[in-house]
């Protein structure tokens, strides 16, 4: 790979972190409401729905983590 196209991927490689960064924050805030929720909402649809949101976010930052991790195998 030239250094062009290396310097590209780090450009993107960076975009991709801050986006995980930013992805990861808003993780922790849906946790905090979650684990903050008053106990007799704890088997409510609120907090189902808070619970599937932080899944779907963890998971996301993993995925955003694997993309990051590949970008950084392509440019070695």
């Amino acid at each position: 790979m030239n250094n062009v196209r290396r310097k590209s991927l780090r450009e993107l490689m960076e975009e991709l972190e801050s986006i995980r960064d930013g992805i990861q924050e808003l993780l922790e805030q849906e946790e905090e409401y979650r684990d903050n929720m008053p106990e007799n909402l704890q088997n409510s649809e609120k907090y189902e729905q808070a619970e599937d949101a932080c899944d779907n976010l963890a998971s996301a930052v993993d995925s955003m983590d694997e993309a990051i991790s590949c970008v950084e195998e392509a440019i070695a």
